[in-house]
């Protein structure tokens, strides 16, 4: 394919993953505002966000499996109009518990865009080019993370619209990636028997479910040391346990267990759980420390998050033509764990007094490593395995890294809570006010314009300690990404498209397995593996 071709086909693709990357975003900046609409808690604060990344986490695998067996533009057609669900109720929610619902929904189908984008990019464009278009990715993703939080702040703070409208504007970009998919995108499909692994999909979303509920609520709800922590961990270990069993003997898993046989797939995959928890953990309350600690205006608060951002557009678009033009790629990988580990580890330094100046260094450094870090993971472990494998491979890089950044964030966001709550009983002991309920756990967001004046700085200093402590707790996960990525071996980028690849395989496949005869030994196949006919969709 041309560049003109392959840019054209990736258009609905891009339009799909803006749409994903400002749900995400553009509710960041609003959520200190709508949960205080809302008239909800902290631990709510946590449950909006978790919620989505619990969906997309529990469905990326099932996605990525769906993709090996059914057309992927359908699929991602599907994915965008559950986006579109998802969004038009949490526009009209009237209580936490449908906003975190419609968050379940967008949830789902963001994760068939994580996964199924990816694996379109892999099957159409070679490994050794790329690069320069997973570069583009990383343009639509910093454009998408920059718009999300400055749309976001404005349409709060404008009192004609406000929050619902976080959720409203995704609409038509959803709509126009359905419409582009459809004109631009011809994928071949394979025909072949499909056989889905029900069962181990529902062990490994329930597993999966369960210890993510733990975490979530463990610390706030209960205790960490408590009989629901006993229960939710037995299950969810249980459930694993037996999707473990399931899937190696199923005929189509919905995660090969042999996949991990790759030394690189098991790598990047253990890199990308580490990258997760870092990433997602470390910047998921960020906004909230600019509006609370700082005392900004969610616009301000936006405006505030374009280092980061610019850090990873840079790193990510360089890098992409940068592997593209010479083929190597695994120093970008260990420089970029190296610049996030240090970025985390200066973040973990700032409170309600840091200067913005140094704030802006420290974001910069995050997103630099980040933007060489999340997206070659992927291209080095697409790279490695058969076209075959490329679904499964790619989805289950996507299921870790959300997997990580979903348990990174559920358990910090209850650090988080309880770090507040102890710090703000310390400020008002030391003022000589008297602390009310004892704990503080699960307290409401507060509402920094209602507060006077000495609450407000007992509350601002509170947040500022409590985020740099996050920082804190997260830059370990991401020096043992770096750990993981220093045992990947680098090997050459392959010149040829997933299809190409595909088609050669199933060729291979046909030239090697004899043709059925009478007499034959029970179990020969009638047919080769790739003998099924192909067709444009």
């Amino acid at each position: 394919m041309s560049n003109r071709q392959i840019l054209q086909a990736m258009s609905g693709l891009m339009a799909g993953m803006f749409v994903a990357i400002l749900a995400g975003t553009v509710v960041a900046n609003a959520l200190p505002r709508i949960i205080a609409d809302l008239g909800a808690s902290q631990s709510s604060y946590t449950w909006v966000v978790t919620s989505e990344l619990l969906a997309m986490t529990a469905t990326v695998p099932l996605w990525g499996k769906l993709a090996d067996l059914f057309n992927q533009k359908l699929l991602l057609q599907l994915s965008l109009g559950l986006f579109v669900v998802g969004s038009l109720v949490a526009g009209f929610s009237q209580d936490v518990v449908t906003l975190i619902i419609s968050r379940v929904i967008q949830g789902v189908g963001a994760g068939g865009l994580t996964a199924l984008a990816q694996i379109v990019m892999a099957a159409i464009i070679p490994p050794r080019r790329l690069g320069k278009y997973a570069g583009i990715f990383g343009a639509v993703f910093a454009v998408g993370t920059v718009a999300g939080p400055l749309i976001g702040g404005v349409l709060v703070d404008t009192s004609w619209l406000g929050w619902r409208w976080c959720f409203f504007i995704g609409v038509p970009f959803a709509l126009a990636g359905i419409v582009l998919l459809q004109r631009t995108l011809k994928l071949p499909t394979v025909r072949r028997q499909v056989r889905i692994d029900w069962l181990g999909a529902f062990l490994i979303v329930a597993g999966v479910c369960a210890l993510l509920i733990w975490t979530s609520l463990a610390g706030n709800s209960f205790d960490w040391a408590s009989w629901q922590t006993a229960a939710l961990v037995t299950a969810g270990v249980v459930l694993l346990v037996a999707a473990v069993f399931v899937e190696s003997r199923a005929a189509e898993p919905i995660i090969p267990l042999d996949i991990f046989r790759n030394r690189t797939v098991s790598l990047t995959t253990l890199a990308s759980f580490f990258v997760g928890i870092a990433m997602f953990a470390g910047t998921v309350f960020l906004s909230q420390y600019f509006q609370i600690s700082l005392g900004k205006s969610p616009t301000v608060a936006g405006l505030m998050s374009l280092p980061l951002i610019g850090g990873l557009l840079v790193s990510s678009t360089i890098a992409g033509q940068i592997i593209s033009a010479t083929g190597k790629w695994k120093i970008y990988l260990v420089s970029g764990a190296v610049v996030m580990t240090a970025g985390l580890g200066l973040l973990s330094t700032i409170d309600a007094d840091t200067h913005f100046g140094l704030l802006s260094v420290y974001m910069a450094f995050m997103g630099i490593g980040v933007g060489m870090l999340m997206q070659n993971l992927v291209l080095a472990a697409q790279n490695d395995v058969p076209a075959h494998e490329l679904g499964a491979a790619t989805s289950v890089l996507s299921f870790f890294r959300s997997l990580g950044g979903t348990i990174g964030t559920s358990v910090l966001g209850a650090i988080l809570a309880n770090r507040v709550a102890d710090e703000m009983a310390k400020g008002l002991a030391e003022n000589g006010i008297p602390v009310a309920g004892g704990g503080g756990h699960g307290s409401a967001v507060p509402d920094m314009t209602k507060l006077p004046e000495p609450m407000k700085n007992i509350v601002e200093h509170a947040y500022g300690v409590a985020t740099g402590d996050l920082f804190l707790i997260a830059t370990p996960f991401a020096f043992l990404g770096l750990l993981a990525v220093l045992f990947i071996k680098e090997k050459p980028l392959k010149t040829t498209s997933g299809m190409e690849r595909l088609a050669a395989e199933d060729a291979a496949a046909a030239v090697t397995v004899p043709a059925p005869r009478d007499g034959s030994e029970p179990g020969a196949p009638d047919t080769a593996p790739g003998a099924a006919g192909l067709r444009k969709d």
